[in-house]
């Protein structure tokens, strides 16, 4: 008796059926690599969802706070995309939204405790924002709607893609604020003041509104680029 194949079964000399060997699949197929480039630009969360924007108007006077915050972002998203993955087979329905807080809020608490020890003098001046990050729509919003049905791998990588573009929009404004704000990026001198230059240092970067102004503009370019309109 000679062996036969299809696609789903390979039967032995003896005819019992085995199942056939199941393709490997890459480690970064498509949908991985959309799940990590995709939120960079074309699904930005800040420009085309417009979610997490209190932070980019509270910590981005200096492109050091805002680096802190960026880092910070990305180990919970990526971090609570991955546990949540894990335990989403365990997770009753009626409850997921309370396990999610648990995990991102704990992952929340251990960067804040690791800041305090490592960057305190950073630490103390946004660690309200940190512990804010609980409460950031681009968090909650991945864990329910990525990583509850979706492989840990495959949650890790949408988590970083995001927390990414969350980022460098977040940097962007940071940068524009504290050189026209203050003259300087990471407290380097770039434009020097009129007291011994020709700068004058433009005070609306430093509050608020300024923040707003800039990311606005951002969102407008990314958005103009992209040819997207609202629907």
């Amino acid at each position: 008796m000679t062996a036969t194949t299809d696609a789903t079964a390979v039967r032995t000399a003896s005819g019992a059926p085995t199942e056939a060997p199941l393709e490997k699949q890459p480690l970064l197929g498509k949908k991985e690599k959309a799940a990590v480039l995709d939120p960079l630009w074309d699904n930005n969360p800040i420009a085309f969802q417009v979610l997490g924007i209190c932070s980019a108007l509270a910590v981005t006077i200096k492109v050091e706070q805002t680096l802190i915050m960026c880092a910070a972002v990305i180990v919970v998203v990526a971090m609570s995309n991955t546990v949540i993955s894990l335990l989403r087979n365990y997770i009753p329905n009626k409850i997921r939204i309370i396990v999610q807080l648990t995990v991102i809020s704990s992952l929340v608490t251990v960067v804040d405790i690791l800041l305090k020890a490592y960057a305190y003098d950073l630490a103390k001046g946004i660690s309200v924002f940190i512990g804010l990050i609980v409460t950031n729509c681009i968090v909650m919003g991945r864990a329910e709607a990525f990583a509850m049905s979706n492989p840990p791998f495959r949650s890790f990588l949408d988590g970083l893609g995001n927390a990414l573009g969350y980022s460098w929009i977040l940097l962007a404004v940071g940068v524009f604020r504290e050189l026209f704000g203050s003259g300087s990026i990471l407290n380097v001198g770039i434009l020097t003041p009129t007291a011994g230059g020709w700068y004058v240092n433009n005070g609306l970067m430093v509050l608020a509104p300024g923040a707003f102004l800039l990311l606005g503009i951002i969102i407008w370019v990314v958005r103009a680029i992209s040819g997207y309109t609202e629907r």
